[in-house]
């Protein structure tokens, strides 16, 4: 019989190399302070007598105790200081986030033909799409938008995906305004599910719970049905936004165009999603955190032997560091010498 061991990458082969040298470290200064410490003790207890006073037993079992908790401490720091010196140095540059610490943005853009109407913004003068491009880049300067992987989907009378999982956040903002992506459709219909569903396709092979879908539409033509379902990469955190006038509507081709905000309230809650409307105003800083927060990969809130390292570390040297000062602070309540003052009888001289 084979017994096949599991293949450890470099960085878990350097966790664990520095994991054990931490141990040794520790154990190390463990045994020399322990030494130290019970070599003290002999010191005060033939000492207790005079530091402590007559009643020194609960004096002698705090300072038994302090001496253990200085080890443990000394301990503590020892091994969080060796595997940091072992591991290698911890960079948050955008170029050296790890694969399985990206979050997944995918915008849904309507670039059908209602989306050049005049009344978005709060001044009701900017065009649809041009308050769609404002929506999202508000959106990626209060997120870290070096962790995300954007893919665009366009969609009109059909969806295409423009950009897939892309990190330069300047190919972004040249789709959204420079690009002319309406003349890569065919006239007709805005199909909003076809931009889902190729949303839903592209996110489909992603980790669970790791990705955004963001669609930003004027929602002026809603099939009755036909909806996508969205995968695990995406669940539920799907923000549908709403641009152009929610009240009065413009003719565009024959018909008044206007933002179906009630329609596309409604797919959003079948996607257990939520709508927002972003005629006038931008996301809310409560919205973009809390789908900031659900896309956050799951090994991000791991532990590595670098943080329980740095507490270690901070813990340890907290405790070396208050220790005397309580140990002041309480004092020991003894004061050989001093005795309280009798009050002498006043004696009249003239009597």
């Amino acid at each position: 019989m084979v017994i096949t061991l599991p293949q450890l990458s470099a960085s878990e082969t350097m966790g664990w190399n520095a994991v054990s040298i931490g141990y040794i470290a520790a154990v190390v200064v463990v045994l020399v302070a322990t030494a130290a410490e019970v070599l003290h003790s002999f010191r005060i207890v033939r000492a207790a007598p005079l530091a402590f006073g007559p009643a020194r037993q609960g004096r002698v079992a705090l300072a038994t105790l302090s001496a253990v908790l200085r080890v443990l401490a000394l301990g503590a720091v020892a091994w969080g200081l060796a595997v940091l010196f072992v591991l290698p140095p911890k960079s948050h540059k955008a170029g050296e986030i790890k694969e399985n610490e990206y979050r997944h943005l995918v915008l849904v853009l309507d670039v059908s033909r209602s989306m050049e109407v005049e009344d978005a913004g709060p001044d009701g003068k900017q065009k649809r799409s041009a308050r769609a491009a404002d929506l999202i880049q508000s959106f990626f300067g209060r997120v870290q938008a070096d962790r995300y992987k954007t893919t665009v989907v366009a969609f009109g009378s059909e969806a295409k995906p423009v950009v897939v999982d892309t990190t330069d956040r300047e190919v972004v903002r040249n789709i959204l305004t420079e690009l002319p992506m309406r003349h890569a459709f065919k006239p007709g219909d805005t199909d909003i599910f076809s931009g889902l569903t190729e949303a839903a396709k592209i996110a489909r092979p992603w980790a669970p719970g790791t990705a955004i879908l963001m669609m930003v539409t004027d929602g002026d033509t809603v099939p009755a049905t036909g909806i996508p379902k969205m995968p695990a990469s995406i669940g539920n955190n799907v923000v549908l936004v709403g641009v152009g006038n929610p009240v009065s509507g413009k003719s565009l081709g024959g018909h008044t165009t206007r933002q179906d905000a009630s329609t596309l309230r409604q797919v959003a809650t079948r996607l257990y999603g939520v709508y927002h409307d972003g005629n006038e105003k931008h996301l809310s800083t409560d919205l973009v955190s809390g789908i900031d927060q659900r896309a956050r990969p799951p090994s991000a809130d791991k532990f590595t032997a670098r943080e329980y390292a740095l507490i270690c570390v901070g813990v340890g040297s907290a405790v070396l560091a208050l220790l005397p000062a309580v140990l002041t602070l309480v004092g020991t309540g003894w004061a050989p010498g001093r005795h309280p003052r009798v009050a002498r009888p006043k004696i009249d001289l003239q009597g």
